[in-house]
């Protein structure tokens, strides 16, 4: 839901995000995807801000919406690229090319997982990253986007 009176922050969610409540809740937890986007409008709107909450299992869709984010003046991002954030050059290279500033968001906090999702192309073009809190990190991002 997005308020037009209000400065929008996209939030962006990349692939398998759409099965989070469902897929390895002993990792992401058992919110929903729903769940999380309906407690950051609720508090996207204590802030005086709006959010666009989109999700995708395609990177094109996440590079075209960083694109997109721009075009309309968004104030910020927050994009959980999922499993992109340690393969996607595209999604380095889209977030370099625009000037809206993109914070990173993990549920988990990836360096204590996998030694491949050390290493995130997202986070090296990203203004700002949070990790490891849950669900909450988006919260967090969200308030660290009046910060930018």
């Amino acid at each position: 839901m997005t308020d037009t009176a209000a400065p929008v922050v996209f939030v962006l969610n990349g692939p398998n995000l759409n099965l989070l409540g469902m897929r390895e809740p002993e990792i992401y937890g058992h919110d929903t995807l729903d769940d999380i986007a309906g407690r950051l409008e609720d508090r996207a709107q204590e802030l005086g801000l709006s959010v666009d909450v989109r999700q995708s299992n395609h990177e094109g869709h996440l590079v075209d919406w960083l694109h997109e984010a721009q075009a309309v003046g968004a104030k910020a991002v927050l994009l959980n690229a999922g499993a992109y954030t340690h393969t996607s050059v595209a999604l380095h290279d889209a977030i370099k090319g625009i000037k809206t500033p993109v914070i990173e968001v993990h549920l988990s906090n990836p360096h204590k997982r996998e030694e491949f999702r050390h290493k995130s192309y997202v986070g090296m073009a990203a203004k700002a990253t949070v990790a490891g809190f849950g669900p909450a990190s988006y919260i967090v991002a969200l308030d660290a986007v009046l910060h930018l």
